[in-house]
């Protein structure tokens, strides 16, 4: 069968986030590592490929191969929402993730907030010399939303819940880990809210499209 099924909502910035732009070209005294940013509006972004990767790694630990070497050794589940890239076994992903672009800044400055981003300022510390090694980390601002947007590519009717269930608990393993950099330092924590998924094309029994909406919404 051949439809398509959105899954739309927001994702809401809990601890300042980064997801590294080229810094390639810095100038002295600017920040040494800028969050990536739209080039139409200039606003801090989300890469789809940023959740997508992030998603798919903690479902691969949730699920682990014996003989996994590579994401295309993933478990079958998941290659088959993710898709594979190995001659053997190719599956195009199912799910296509959109870029999303930060949607709230009005809301922000109405707040008082004087920026998208935030100056982090970082050190590492020499084991050997005790040696201070000074750097500024640009992050996305905590409160920032960026709008969710996932298409599911239905190719077979029967495994539709089977997947968006597994859709979700990548979802929920990502908001009790961080998204972008630096992780373990406080960055990037994120919230999930009022994901949802419509039929935009084709036909799916409305029981299906109820059970998925049910299960995103726990």
């Amino acid at each position: 069968m051949f439809a398509k099924i959105e899954i739309t909502g927001e994702i809401k910035v809990v601890s300042g986030l980064h997801i590294g732009a080229s810094d390639a070209f810095a100038a002295i005294g600017a920040i040494d590592s800028p969050v990536v940013r739209d080039a139409y509006s200039d606003l801090p972004m989300i890469p789809g490929s940023s959740l997508k990767g992030k998603i798919r790694s903690l479902l691969a630990k949730a699920y682990p191969n014996d003989f996994e070497k590579t994401a295309d050794d993933d478990s079958d589940n998941i290659l088959r929402l993710f898709g594979c890239a190995k001659k053997d076994k190719l599956k195009n992903s199912r799910l296509i993730f959109s870029d999303m672009v930060m949607d709230n800044w009005t809301e922000l400055k109405k707040l008082g907030l004087q920026g998208q981003t935030e100056a982090k300022f970082e050190n590492t510390i020499s084991r050997m010399t005790s040696e201070a090694n000074p750097r500024q980390i640009e992050r996305v601002v905590r409160g920032a939303t960026f709008p969710l947007q996932l298409i599911y590519n239905v190719e077979n009717e029967d495994e539709i819940i089977e997947d968006i269930a597994l859709l979700k608990e990548g979802m929920t393993l990502l908001s009790y880990d961080y998204l972008g950099g630096s992780g373990s330092r406080g960055y990037g924590k994120v919230k999930f809210s009022g994901v949802a998924a419509d039929v935009v094309v084709g036909d799916v029994a409305d029981e299906i499209i109820d059970k998925c909406n049910e299960i995103l919404a726990e």
